[in-house]
């Protein structure tokens, strides 16, 4: 006779919400944003259905929509005109640059909207990469002295916590210590932790035309400073040095091919974890979903919930304005 019946708990859908373990709320969506210079523009990009580059005026309108379907806060990412662009990344903390303009134009709109300017190079330099270069490789503390410019104008400018995505050595601490100095003691820092090189980010860099440049004096990809996604316990190492450094929120990207370093980070640390569902795994459920091969509304679900299951404590996703509307629903 059996005594133990696991199906007793699966009966019908009021038994199953009962002991649920985790449940997707619209809190726990941060969504990224693509912002381009003009008026009243728009323009799709290709790779990402439904995705768009938009100019502050209507960026300020969708930040709007997404406050009313509970979407709280937003990942700000920059088209740099190239003419803007050179080795130096200056116009990354230009007061009157395009990031400032739009950190100001939301907080402005939508007061309680928490805004998060990504904090990088990549967007602002010639080469497409994260950091500045000298006689051919990135330089790391030169680059972290820029990183610290650039938070601090984003601070300036209302950001409320700056998410430095460039992965150099030590510059929580030079970003955390600039705000110190500069009064911001109440801004928050969400540090890519774990970003991996991978080869899922390739929608996100033609949407923002950041990828590396095809030149031979310069590192043509950036394995020399994301991480190697065959390891996890090089994820710790870096975890627990940016917690050290005043971290306040952590992140780990891509999210859904690295939900192990999700689950061993989250058994590991305290503070908050964020996860990145990126650019890639969005294009492939958006293409799956347009042949018809996965139903769209269900596959997001499941995936937005696993990222809650292995530990996160936020998802950033391209899906969080649809996610919201199905979750209403």
């Amino acid at each position: 006779m059996i005594h133990s019946r696991n199906r007793r708990l699966r009966v019908n859908e009021s038994m199953r919400g009962l002991v649920r373990e985790c449940t997707l709320t619209t809190h726990d969506f941060v969504m990224p944003i693509f912002v381009m210079e003009g008026e009243n523009k728009e323009e799709p990009i290709p790779s990402m259905p439904g995705i768009f580059r938009r100019s502050i005026d209507l960026t300020v309108k969708e930040c709007k929509e997404l406050f009313s379907l509970g979407v709280k806060s937003v990942n700000l990412y920059m088209k740099v005109s190239d003419h803007l662009k050179d080795n130096t990344g200056k116009e990354a903390w230009n007061k009157d640059g395009l990031m400032q303009k739009t950190i100001k134009a939301i907080k402005d709109a939508v007061p309680e909207m928490i805004v998060m300017p990504d904090v990088a190079l990549d967007p602002y330099s010639i080469y497409g990469h994260d950091g500045i270069i000298e006689n051919g490789k990135i330089v790391n503390d030169a680059t972290n002295e820029a990183l610290a410019q650039m938070a601090v104008s984003h601070a300036e400018a209302g950001a409320d916590i700056v998410a430095p995505s460039d992965m150099m050595d030590g510059r929580v601490l030079v970003i955390r210590e600039a705000l110190e100095e500069s009064g911001f003691t109440d801004v928050g820092i969400l540090s890519y932790a774990a970003k991996y090189a991978s080869s899922f980010y390739g929608p996100f860099r033609s949407a923002l035309d950041s990828a590396p440049k095809d030149d031979m004096e310069i590192p043509k990809d950036k394995k020399t400073y994301q991480m190697d996604f065959h390891n996890s316990r090089e994820a710790l190492n870096e975890v627990f040095k940016d917690v050290e450094e005043g971290a306040d929120i952590i992140m780990i990207k891509p999210g859904l091919p690295y939900l192990d370093i999700v689950s061993k980070v989250r058994e590991s640390i305290d503070v908050p974890i964020a996860v990145y569902n990126v650019s890639g795994e969005y294009a492939m459920v958006k293409a799956a979903a347009q042949n018809g091969w996965l139903d769209n509304d269900k596959t997001i679900i499941e995936s937005l919930t696993c990222f809650k299951r292995a530990g996160a404590d936020m998802i950033f996703t391209y899906f969080a304005k649809e996610a919201a509307m199905i979750l209403n629903r």
